[in-house]
């Protein structure tokens, strides 16, 4: 097993249980324990967990967002998934609103051999983009985030209000039917929320670890939406919530 799946593995069993033990963790993961004790050490510089004497304990709260070197390597093929199914809905000459967030990353490879105007909200994102040599980009300025590198604040939010997009592609932290789509930062709910005000047509983006969670700064009500991509498999309840609210529903 490799350094990043065993991290991998280390992160979803102390977000799972709250906590671990170095023991636990060598006997599950069949590694030594000054093996593990490194890996601890390497995942609390990178904000990943907390390590405590014996162990690590579990650092997500409903109101602090993991970092984002953590968020990448979560349910990868969902979000790659996700990625094509959503581009896979634009054509050739849209204006697009392109979010910040691992997922929007993953959107980006997609939109590489596309013709497509895109204004993408996170430095990662464009990075991708530039590689384009069909992909005709606009930065929206502003801010940046520390470590996400997406880009806030009232520049980026008064540059996005000039602009008008056919479609808004939206990432977020937590998805539910009474709570809606939401964030744990408010900058960048409210810049999320610009591009959605602003644009013909919403998606937003949405795996299922992220499903009737509910975190600190609203961006939208979920009923709002035109189209959701999920690799989340809709209840009977949803269903016809969806139905009510004609929103399509793609999923991976």
């Amino acid at each position: 097993m490799s350094t990043n799946e065993r991290h991998q593995v280390i992160a979803e069993k102390v977000d799972t249980t709250g906590s671990a033990t170095v023991a636990d963790l060598a006997r599950e993961l069949g590694a030594s324990e000054a093996t593990i004790r490194r890996d601890l050490v390497e995942m609390d510089r990178a904000g990943l967990l907390r390590r405590t004497h014996g162990g690590a304990v579990r650092l997500s709260l409903r109101g602090r967002e993991p970092a984002f070197i953590r968020r990448a390597t979560e349910n990868g093929n969902a979000k790659t998934n996700i990625a094509v199914a959503a581009a896979a809905l634009l054509t050739p000459g849209e204006t697009v609103a392109l979010d910040s967030g691992t997922t929007c990353v993953e959107v980006a490879r997609q939109l590489v051999p596309l013709h497509l105007r895109v204004v993408p909200m996170s430095l990662p994102a464009m990075e991708i983009l530039a590689r384009s040599t069909t992909v005709t980009m606009t930065s929206p300025g502003g801010d940046l985030r520390p470590a996400e590198l997406s880009y806030v604040g009232p520049m980026a939010e008064s540059n996005l209000a000039r602009l008008r997009f056919d479609t808004a592609l939206i990432s977020c932290c937590g998805i539910s039917l009474t709570n809606g789509v939401t964030a744990y930062d408010l900058s960048d709910a409210s810049i999320k929320n610009v591009a959605i005000r602003h644009a013909q047509r919403k998606i937003v983006l949405c795996d299922d670890s992220k499903w009737e969670i509910t975190t600190f700064a609203l961006i939208d009500e979920l009923r709002i939406f035109d189209v959701l991509v999920t690799d989340h498999q809709p209840t009977p309840e949803e269903q016809q919530f969806f139905s009510d609210n004609e929103i399509d529903v793609i999923t991976v």
